[in-house]
């Protein structure tokens, strides 16, 4: 069953989260692979070293200077694409599924939950669906680059994108469609809406209490990007 969990953010929002388990296609070597199984294939590399940059960030590690303005370039833009994977993670896996389990918090009704939930996927289908026109367009254009000499760093990129943005309608159109959602009160969630009005240092173990009996392990990271202290209430 996947587990999706609306998390309170402040002025009543509730925003849609998960952590599921980072899944690994293995390639097949000998396999014909058309343009967009190539494009799949620097998405898949894109995410992992992307997703193990952030890691590494994380547990507090130096990253090395890539030396180079490109190389800087890039480690920036993989900075960027980690932000990106946590907000569309959600989208990407729930496309794989047909049933799937809406954590709310308790004071919420099962209905009002739901109705968040499909809000969120509509309007996460229409976004999507824009972006993947634009950057499909965009990437098409940056084939021109192709003439000059070096490597095309702008199509490396843009393929990533065109190919989230794929992924991440996909997902939204699912959970609309085809995903049957069975709903599950949250004790814990309810708790963690009543510590957001706290600065940092005072909300931080409270939430990471509370991610420890959800079994969140990032869900730490995601409440202060989503509520930094600027936005708590003294």
């Amino acid at each position: 069953m996947f587990d999706v969990y609306l998390i309170p953010i402040g002025a009543g929002r509730l925003e849609p989260y998960c952590e599921p388990a980072d899944e690994e296609t293995p390639v097949d070597p000998h396999e014909e692979r058309g343009l967009f199984r190539r494009l799949m294939d620097r998405f898949r590399h894109m995410l992992a070293e992307a997703e193990d940059q952030r890691r590494r960030r994380a547990r507090g590690e130096e990253m090395p200077d890539p030396g180079t303005m490109l190389g800087r370039l890039q480690q920036r833009t993989l900075r960027g694409i980690a932000e990106h994977i946590n907000e569309q993670r959600l989208l990407w896996h729930l496309r794989k599924h047909t049933h799937a389990t809406l954590h709310h918090p308790d004071d919420v009704t099962a209905s009002e939950a739901l109705q968040v939930m499909r809000t969120s996927l509509r309007k996460d289908a229409d976004r999507h669906l824009l972006w993947l026109v634009v950057t499909t367009v965009l990437f098409v254009a940056s084939g021109a680059l192709a003439l000059v000499p070096g490597p095309n760093v702008l199509a490396y990129f843009l393929g990533f994108f065109v190919v989230a943005r794929y992924l991440s309608w996909r997902g939204a159109r699912h959970g609309l469609r085809a995903v049957v959602w069975h709903m599950t009160p949250s004790t814990p969630l309810s708790e963690l809406r009543g510590v957001l009005h706290l600065s940092g240092e005072a909300r931080e173990p409270i939430v990471l209490d509370i991610a420890t009996r959800l079994r969140l392990e990032d869900l730490p990271l995601f409440v202060a990007r989503m509520v930094p202290d600027r936005l708590a209430t003294p």
